[in-house]
């Protein structure tokens, strides 16, 4: 599992381990599952991301997305507890 975590500020720390030694921030069961958040809306890509800056919706009730950064959603469940852990890594 790789992506960058900024703390608050502007320093970055790349994490580079391998899934079987991530621990669950939940319930500290080590070794978590790769998945991934599935979009099955209509003309989707079939993969959901992560868009910066607040909730605005359009004139049809649609979320406004022209111009933003879009990264990747990365997810990564806890095999005991079910808990989810969400990243938003590369762009897309």
């Amino acid at each position: 599992m790789q992506f960058e975590y900024r703390a608050h500020g502007p320093v970055r720390r790349t994490y580079n381990r391998p899934v079987s030694e991530v621990k669950c921030t939940y319930c500290g069961t080590i070794g978590i599952e790769q998945g991934f958040v599935e979009d099955s809306g209509d003309g989707s890509r079939g993969y959901a991301r992560w868009i910066a800056g607040p909730l605005e919706r359009g004139l049809l009730g649609g979320a406004k997305r022209m111009g933003r950064p879009r990264r990747q959603i990365d997810a990564y469940r806890c095999p005991n507890c079910g808990h989810l852990e969400l990243f938003a890594t590369q762009p897309v």
